[in-house]
């Protein structure tokens, strides 16, 4: 800001010299001086964007209460594979700042991580595994940890790609930590393309447009020349970038092939289809091409949370933020199959709990993915999609039966009233799957029920541990209101208990910036 009007006032005052020597018959210096002015602006000085530190926008989340099985039998949600919030609250840390409560989202920070679940053995895309112990935030509380593990699916029987890249270059976009790195970051991507994918580029700023037709994977130079020429600049007409890119998508699609639009952005859009709703109409008819969706998140100061969270719940998609080139080279390297790839979509989850062994339940994280129990069986409902080698894990806080708790539900009328007997004495829970094949759009069903067979925390798994100590952690920062026990010290002996597999030091590095807050 101040560069440019220091340039500027030098100008003018050029301007104004010469017009001193310059006859009345000649361009009169106001005149001349406005409209060379005006260029300037125009050509060589691209107009200077100020951020207010506190224009980040998240949506509100109102936390998961015990419920009573009597009283509301069934918890369906959708699967949750995205993990930008761990590592957007990664950046607050890093960079010193206190992380927004609704930044938080538990289920996200626990999907972050890499479980030691075994690959599926049947017909299915993904196995279930489950652990029931204690409760570490909780006296006298449990756990039951539900995790699903999807095929890891080879790179070379994977189906061929047709990816659309959409490129945020509005003048938002001019920081390093946004369009330098998102440059960077596409690099990483480009490196794992085959020769059968096909890679095409679109901009938005102003206005859209193809940057990049339709090339092969095996030609990264052309591909990575094309991002490299990219400059950022003008303002942000995200609806109609998104209405081309799938356009795109759409002209080049491949049956049975892995069909992407990949919006790169820090979600400032400001021209056009710019409300959520807005954004959740265009997105939702998107949807119904059969083209997937995955949403790349850069930047800070003016970062939109909220709207990238809605493209990736409400496209088929997914939703990372790269705050460092580190993460860029886990998400769109390392794990590029499960970023990219779907194996499964639509994956909802439904759980009966056994009212005989619990009193109340609640879900850990998941606010926004919650479903309606009716939606379970419904395949026009969206869920979400689970990528090649993706875990999920949810977590279920319950009472027990017969424990006394500030948290109960007050008004359980049956609560202390004997069950009767029934065939299900030994039963905790049921829970219910259903999935559609990436080109699918009917469901099918799966169904494990679970013993009411209590593991010592101490003995429980390394996952366990870890997947708690996360889901702990993210309770903290959010405040919240259903955990007696907050201590940092705490949490990280359980997190320490967890490292049992660490190879690329994501755990360590969790338990440093446990450290870091009080």
């Amino acid at each position: 800001m101040k560069n440019y009007h220091f340039y500027l006032s030098v100008f003018l005052l050029l301007i104004f010299s010469n017009c001193k020597n310059m006859s009345a018959s000649e361009v009169s210096c106001a005149d001349s001086a406005s409209a060379s002015a005006d260029e300037v602006i125009a050509t060589e000085f691209p107009e200077p964007t100020s951020f207010d530190e506190n224009s980040e926008s998240y949506a509100e989340l109102e936390e998961n209460q015990f419920e009573s099985p009597k009283n509301n039998p069934l918890s369906t949600f959708s699967i949750d594979v995205d993990n930008a919030s761990y590592t957007n609250i990664r950046r607050f840390i890093n960079n010193g700042q206190k992380v927004p409560k609704d930044a938080v989202r538990v289920e996200e920070m626990m999907n972050f991580f890499k479980y030691n679940y075994p690959q599926p053995t049947d017909e299915h895309p993904f196995s279930i595994n489950t652990e029931y112990s204690e409760s570490p935030w909780n006296e006298k509380h449990k756990l039951l940890k539900i995790g699903l593990q999807g095929k890891d699916v080879s790179l070379t029987n994977l189906p061929n790609s047709n990816l659309v890249f959409l490129v945020d270059v509005s003048g938002s976009m001019s920081d390093d930590n946004k369009l330098p790195l998102l440059k960077e970051s596409m690099k990483v991507l480009v490196e794992e393309l085959r020769k059968k994918d096909k890679v095409s580029i679109v901009v938005y700023a102003g206005s859209a447009g193809v940057v990049l037709e339709p090339t092969s994977g095996d030609e990264k130079e052309t591909i990575m020349d094309a991002f490299d020429d990219l400059q950022a600049g003008g303002s942000t007409a995200g609806g109609e970038g998104i209405e081309l890119a799938y356009k795109l998508a759409e002209q080049n699609f491949i049956k049975e092939g892995n069909n992407r639009v990949i919006i790169a952005t820090d979600g400032d859009f400001n021209v056009g289809a710019s409300s959520d709703e807005d954004m959740i109409d265009l997105i939702e008819e998107k949807r119904k091409s059969g083209v997937f969706l995955t949403v790349l998140g850069f930047g800070m100061g003016n970062y939109k949370d909220s709207k990238m969270e809605i493209l990736a719940d409400k496209g088929n998609g997914n939703y990372a933020y790269i705050d460092n080139i580190q993460e860029a080279n886990r998400f769109l390297g390392k794990e590029f199959k499960g970023s990219m790839f779907a194996i499964a979509k639509d994956v909802k989850i439904q759980i009966e709990f056994n009212p005989k062994h619990v009193q109340a339940y609640r879900l850990i994280g998941y606010e926004n993915r919650k479903l309606k129990a009716e939606d379970f069986k419904n395949d026009a409902i969206d869920a979400g999609e689970l990528g090649s080698g993706h875990t999920v894990t949810a977590l279920y806080e319950i009472i027990p039966v017969g424990v006394e708790s500030n948290f109960s539900p007050s008004d359980l009328k049956y609560t202390k009233v004997k069950n009767e007997d029934s065939n299900y004495d030994e039963e905790l829970a049921t829970i219910k799957f259903r999935y559609k094949k990436p080109d699918g759009e009917r469901s099918i069903e799966m169904i494990k029920t679970i013993e009411n067979n209590v593991i010592a925390l101490e003995k429980s798994s390394a996952d366990f541990k870890f997947s708690s100590s996360v889901a702990w952690f993210g309770l903290k920062l959010r405040e919240s209101k259903l955990i007696s026990n907050t201590s940092t010290s705490e949490i990280k002996k359980l997190a320490k208990l967890g490292l049992a597999s660490d190879e690329e030091g994501y755990k360590s590095e969790f338990i440093r910036l446990v450290e870091s807050v009080n």
